[in-house]
């Protein structure tokens, strides 16, 4: 089982005993070795990060000349030199001992220092007392615990110096901080406002390691509305699972992503509106249909489940317009390794195949505009079909119909132009007089005309009909 797979069961284990109330100390206790596995259990690696921190370790600070300066004191100097290029094994003793005093002395070089080798190295210290001993991460809490704004104040300057390095590696350890207390009162909308920024980087590996980092965060309920209602934060990250192949993204990053998702899901208002707001669904149906990798189809199909579970009504009419039923019917014909996938699979089919027998045309039409997913379905080629519901575009202030002048204006698919004419075409004949007054209000009149002389001889003919249905009904 993957190690991201085994945190499933931790997840809703500490979700329970947070909703509990106030935890005991006992609680908290549990809760923050608990957290403390989780983050072991999702390392936040990347061979990008591997080959830096080598680097600055093996880079000279002038710790003396910083001394004479007055940037470090004598002690400092004294403590850090005491530590410096010391393996995993050999600083075990050291921190068993003296690790309190080391952990705040680096949470003292973090505020006060704006130089960025020296932060750089401070960063790579922190790093090796830590690895393979996440657990010390309580230290920081402790030596903080006195001082204002301490443990996390230090790590949140940083983030603002400009530094590659130091952001990646500060926000890990943030990361770190935060999951190992279950203090809810930190303010995480500074470092979510950050990592939007991040992952809209032109470089892979800060995007791979963000996705990272928020896969840690996300563990902790809270932190998944905070990071929906940050301006823009879902769309960067969204967007980078819906350029996974123009990007090239291997399995792994495309898994990570898509883990990311599954877990927003969990909470039902993302659950409702996610869809919506970013059409992802189609997305993850055309990634589960192309990847040969089990953990992949493993994490899509969980999610789908997750917004099926929450958001049934908001998510279900989507799922069939995006062609997930055949998916799973194709899905349910596989070998799997994991049982859960099966048991997954089937759930998601059953619901679809409930939905399809009771939802109605109308229901399954209006799904396809809100979506912009527009397809040759019968309802669009049913003369009985608009006699019925024309008028029914005009509901809740013409949503439909100016979602339909929406896509017409901004769409650059030649099937989706085609086929919002053919639609226009058909509403101005049957909604009566009103609506080739409303069609003319809203600008469709104008930009059909422009589409008779499009390249796409079926935009073009489309275009024409309608045309023709518009001056007809002078």
């Amino acid at each position: 089982m993957l190690a991201a797979d085994k945190v499933k069961t931790a997840i809703v284990q500490k979700e329970d005993v947070l909703a509990s109330g106030e935890p005991s100390p006992g609680a908290v206790s549990l809760i923050q070795n608990e957290l403390i596995d989780q983050v072991k259990l999702l390392i936040i690696t990347h061979p990008y990060l591997d080959d830096m921190l080598q680097h600055i370790r093996n880079t000279n600070i002038p710790w003396e000349e910083y001394k004479d300066c007055g940037l470090i004191s004598v002690n400092d100097l004294a403590m850090i030199r005491h530590v410096e290029n010391k393996t995993v094994d050999e600083l075990g003793p050291i921190m068993s001992e003296h690790g309190l005093y080391y952990a705040a002395l680096y949470l003292e070089l973090m505020q006060k220092v704006a130089r960025v080798d020296v932060l750089q190295k401070i960063l790579v210290l922190i790093h090796d007392m830590l690895e393979e001993n996440e657990e010390r991460i309580l230290l920081f809490h402790k030596a903080g615990e006195n001082v204002t704004g301490f443990p996390l104040e230090p790590f949140h300057k940083a983030l603002t110096i400009g530094d590659e390095f130091i952001g990646i590696q500060a926000s890990k350890i943030l990361t770190l901080l935060i999951s190992t207390t279950h203090h809810r009162d930190i303010d995480i909308n500074d470092i979510f406002r950050w990592m939007t920024f991040q992952l809209q980087n032109p470089r892979q590996h800060v995007i791979d390691l963000n996705v990272q980092i928020l896969n840690a965060l996300f563990h902790i309920p809270e932190y998944r509305r905070a990071f929906w209602n940050t301006t823009h934060a879902i769309d960067s990250l969204v967007s980078n699972l819906k350029r996974a192949q123009e990007r090239h993204l291997g399995p792994q990053e495309i898994y990570e992503l898509s883990f990311t998702i599954w877990l927003l899901t969990f909470d039902q208002e993302i659950a409702k509106q996610l869809d919506r707001k970013c059409c992802i669904i189609p997305t993850l149906v055309e990634l589960a249909k192309t990847t040969v990798k089990e953990k992949v189809v493993r994490v899509i199909i969980a999610t789908f489940r997750n917004m099926i579970e929450k958001a049934p009504n908001e998510n279900l009419p989507a799922m069939l317009v995006a062609k997930l039923l055949p998916l799973c019917e194709h899905l349910k014909t596989r070998k799997w390794t994991d049982p859960e996938i099966t048991a997954d699979i089937v759930f998601v089919d059953d619901a679809l195949k409930e939905t399809s027998q009771s939802l109605t045309t109308f229901e399954v039409f209006a799904s396809e505009v809100e979506r912009g997913m527009l397809q040759w379905s019968p309802s669009h080629l049913s003369e009985t079909f608009w006699k019925e519901n024309a008028q029914r575009l005009n509901e809740n202030d013409q949503r439909l119909l100016k979602q339909l002048t929406r896509l017409l204006i901004l769409s650059e698919s030649a099937a989706v132009l085609a086929i919002a004419c053919h639609d226009l075409g058909q509403y101005i004949k049957y909604s009566g007089p009103d609506g080739r007054r409303y069609i003319e209000g809203l600008g469709a009149k104008q930009r059909i005309m422009e589409l008779m002389t499009h390249s796409d001889p079926l935009v073009k003919y489309h275009a024409l009909s309608a045309t023709q249905k518009y001056f007809s009904m002078v």
